[in-house]
């Protein structure tokens, strides 16, 4: 008798801390809505289109394919990133540049972006495999730029990045694809893009990414949605988005 009861309070314990546990989500997720700041999606645009109009002027010394001064291995989108199998390098020294190029953990403003530039910081660092298994430890401090997730959250005045695996917690998932907003997000396990209109009603948008296509940094873009749908996107929406 004393086993079963044991087992019973056992049982009812835990039955207890999951339904515990479920609230403090709840609550959570409450507490973070309330305190996330609001911002409409032509705001939101309107930032993401600044990111493809920032002008610099690259040198060599913003060029690194080696490790950093922390042993983090780092690879800048110049052109000779095609040396290293990747033929989505974009920027050259001594040539004018335009938009901000992708760089992993990055979450840089114009402002800062061209600050660090004329520090000699890094211009950009890919993301791969390996990157991806480190998550923040793969991010170079000795590199400047943003990455897609980084571009959201500065779209969505968010005072810190937030990764693709959490912009779910702050997000609504969206009935369906028609109902899209310039604001809203298309996201998968691996990348996010800023939904801006429809091209072609339920077949093809344009939106803002930051990197990898066509090159690795931000640009505007048309996107295939039967495309975007076979590569796992879904459509979201910030749960601070205002009406414009």
């Amino acid at each position: 008798m004393h086993a079963i009861a044991f087992a019973r309070d056992r049982q009812n314990s835990i039955s207890f801390i999951a339904v515990v546990k479920q609230i403090i989500s709840i609550l959570g997720a409450g507490l973070l809505g309330s305190c996330m700041p609001a911002v409409t999606g032509e705001q939101a645009v309107a930032t993401a289109y600044r990111y493809t109009q920032v002008r610099w002027l690259p040198e060599q010394r913003h060029v690194l394919h080696a490790q950093d001064s922390r042993k983090i291995a780092v690879h800048t989108p110049d052109a000779t990133l095609s040396n290293f199998g990747d033929s989505r390098g974009w920027w050259k020294p001594g040539v004018a540049a335009t938009s901000m190029p992708y760089q992993w953990g990055g979450f840089d403003t114009p402002e800062s972006f061209l600050e660090k530039i004329r520090a000699g910081k890094k211009a950009g660092d890919i993301a791969d495999p390996a990157k991806r298994k480190l998550g923040d430890n793969g991010t170079s401090m000795d590199c400047c730029g943003i990455d897609c997730s980084g571009l959201i959250s500065r779209c969505w005045n968010l005072k810190r990045p937030y990764s693709t695996w959490e912009l779910p917690r702050i997000c609504d998932p969206l009935a369906a694809w028609s109902d899209l907003r310039a604001g809203d997000i298309l996201l998968n396990d691996k990348h996010v893009v800023l939904f801006v209109k429809w091209n072609v009603p339920g077949k093809e948008m344009a939106a803002y990414e930051a990197g990898p296509y066509p090159v690795w940094r931000v640009s505007a873009a048309g996107l295939n949605v039967a495309k975007l749908k076979a590569q796992g996107y879904a459509p979201w929406r910030y749960r601070g988005m205002a009406r414009n």
